[in-house]
């Protein structure tokens, strides 16, 4: 285990608890480009890397030929932020990167230099006590170019609720945001610190996507996750196309039922990171665990939604608590804390051009062990292999607008996907 690792376990017992980055273990700055052997991931991602591929097997005819395995490496972008937590484009062409810091601030990249004065800062009004709690989500509209409309999800001052507001530019300038503008789409109290979700993104709908966790402590003591009264633990679905408050979607599954009018989907524990497959409009929905599995969940495109992901009955495919979660739906891959991780980060199926053999592999990493994974169907079954050991306290990955993957360090900087040497 390298020291980098044996810092981060001094974290272990808050990330199991609270399941979202935990702090900085103080260790040295991350080396400029880190690249990896990729390993075939079954059951055990602690084990230590192979240092040469297995030869592989003589194609037999008439077979295709096995798939080869993917080299990737981390090329730094950016460097000096302070606790940043998730990396975006603004779908406008114009190349620039918006990097949220957890204190409250959203700082741009434009032409590979970091602009010094931020994007937007909301550091007045966002609370970033503890682990969890900060800017954490940042969305633009998809008519950003014409109308200067995003969104951001933070939790606010005085007493960490999530909060949902709409922003507009200052003076139509792309690398300012009007802190003044704000406009307060829906607050939603949170009864602990942790578990404040955080994911927010325009799905292929047009809709906007809040993703929130199950209100913290541990276990879900209010049974919140599977409360359709309760918008905690849940995947949110709201029409935000027009001015003022938001609308609800009329397809949303709970219309006309019992639940809340803005679930798209439920049973969730902590989905701090989620996505959309920009070819097939897939949603990817990583679940951080409690104490024994981390979980990735796939909604296909065409779904009416409703999904129950499980949580606290099931922990992945494992039970976990007494009750009934109707219709779980379970992960098409997990891992345990048993085989060295602690908390999942999810990624993005990869659709760039950088590494070829990526494509059509989402990509998904740990905070605690800096694992990054690759997973794919084959053969009907999905498959993954633990692609890289980064030695990051992995926070996010993001995606620029050609598609190209990023990995967000917690430490302080942000790293694009490359093939390796």
């Amino acid at each position: 285990m390298s020291a980098y690792l044996r810092g981060a376990v001094t974290v272990l017992l808050l990330v199991l608890l609270g399941c979202s980055p935990a702090p900085p273990p103080g260790q040295g700055t991350a080396p400029d480009q880190v690249g990896g052997q990729a390993q075939e991931h079954v059951q055990n991602p602690a084990q230590e890397p192979a240092q040469e591929p297995a030869q592989e097997p003589a194609q037999e005819q008439g077979q295709p030929a096995p798939r080869k395995p993917v080299r990737i490496g981390l090329q730094k972008v950016v460097d000096g932020l302070e606790r940043p937590l998730y990396v975006t484009h603004a779908g406008d062409s114009s190349g620039r990167l918006y990097i949220l810091e957890q204190p409250g601030r959203v700082r741009v990249l434009e032409g590979g230099a970091l602009l010094e004065t931020p994007f937007l800062d909301l550091t007045d009004r966002v609370l970033s006590r503890g682990n969890e709690q900060g800017l954490l989500g940042l969305a633009f509209a998809p008519d950003f170019r014409e109308s200067g409309v995003f969104y951001v999800h933070y939790t606010g001052r005085p007493d960490g609720r999530t909060v949902l507001s709409r922003f507009r530019l200052l003076d139509g300038d792309p690398r300012r945001g009007d802190p003044s503008s704000e406009e307060v789409l829906l607050t939603v109290d949170q009864p602990y610190a942790n578990h404040n979700g955080g994911a927010l993104l325009f799905g292929p709908d047009g809709y906007l996507y809040l993703a929130l966790g199950d209100g913290g402590s541990a276990g879900d003591p209010g049974n919140r996750a599977q409360s359709l009264d309760s918008l905690l633990g849940k995947i949110l679905r709201l029409d935000v196309s027009q001015p003022g408050p938001y609308r609800i979607p009329p397809d949303n599954p709970f219309v006309g039922r019992q639940g809340r009018d803005e679930i798209w989907a439920y049973g969730l524990r902590n989905p701090w990171r989620i996505s959309f497959d920009r070819a097939t409009g897939d949603l990817w929905i990583a679940d951080v665990g409690q104490d024994a599995v981390e979980e990735v969940n796939l909604q296909p495109a065409g779904s009416p939604g409703g999904e129950n992901y499980g949580w606290r009955v099931w922990e992945g495919s494992r039970r976990y608590g007494q009750g009934e979660a109707p219709g779980a739906v379970f992960p098409v891959a997990e891992y345990t804390h048993a085989e060295g991780g602690c908390s999942i980060t999810g990624g993005y199926v990869y659709r760039g051009q950088a590494v070829t053999g990526l494509v059509g592999t989402y990509l998904y990493g740990d905070y605690c062990t800096g694992y990054i994974w690759g997973l794919r169907r084959q053969d009907g079954e999905w498959r993954a292999e633990r692609l890289l050991d980064s030695g990051l306290n992995i926070t996010s990955f993001g995606e620029d607008e050609a598609g190209e993957v990023y990995v967000v360090d917690r430490n302080g900087a942000v790293y694009r996907i490359v093939a390796a040497d």
